[in-house]
């Protein structure tokens, strides 16, 4: 989820496509903006309810566990090209129509559950990204070391919170190792802004703004 060219739209905003070699559009200079009830924020927080929940109490805090990280990748996934809102309204759906994103489970989907899936309005109905679902989800259970493990050694040095949302990158060398990672491990559907959206999200990088009232992970 990360934040786009738009100065108060959500991490998880369309960017530009994780493949694309062309340069990454300039982020603007938007800084922390304080709310109604006078805490500073990113920018994006205020802009919806559901956002000043979710950056408040989940973006950027670390996730460790294997089916979290199995399912933000999922969603982070099945928000390329959309709003973050959309995926977060949906997210209800989305974990009941993917069985609480049980790998295990969710690997053993077959045709049926493909057609299931896209006959479902509480989710985004893309068979591409469905599928992909499935495959990670066998990948994920073919892993040599777990997920967590996997994703986590990507972990980049600390650093100081950007000021404004033009410090904030769209990816780095480490989302792009991640992805790269995760692709030669069985994955697909994840390139290195999707990778570094994930980073976000998870709490690998601390993205929130210098003034943001957010406290740093203990951790």
């Amino acid at each position: 989820m990360s934040t786009s060219a738009a100065g108060t739209e959500p991490p998880g905003a369309p960017a530009a496509p994780s493949s694309s070699a062309g340069p990454v559009p300039a982020r603007p200079a938007a800084g922390a903006v304080v709310g109604a009830d006078g805490r500073a924020r990113c920018p994006w927080g205020l802009s919806a309810p559901e956002y000043v929940e979710y950056h408040d109490t989940e973006w950027g805090r670390p996730v460790r566990d294997a089916v979290g990280l199995f399912e933000r990748l999922t969603l982070e996934a099945f928000q390329s090209g959309l709003s973050w809102l959309t995926i977060l309204r949906k997210r209800p759906a989305f974990r009941s129509a993917f069985a609480g994103f049980d790998p295990a489970v969710v690997a053993g989907f077959g045709p049926a559950d493909v057609e299931r899936l896209l006959g479902d309005a509480g989710i985004v109905r893309n068979r591409r990204k469905i599928e992909a679902t499935i495959v990670n989800a066998g990948a994920m259970l073919a892993l040599d070391r777990p997920l967590p493990e996997l994703i986590w050694s990507h972990r980049p040095p600390q650093r100081a919170r950007p000021a404004t949302l033009a410090g904030v990158p769209a990816r780095t060398a480490e989302s792009v190792a991640l992805a790269k990672g995760l692709r030669a491990a069985g994955f697909v559907f994840v390139g290195p802004t999707t990778a570094y959206a994930l980073m976000q999200a998870c709490g690998l990088v601390d993205d929130h703004l210098a003034d943001c009232w957010v406290p740093r992970p203990s951790e």
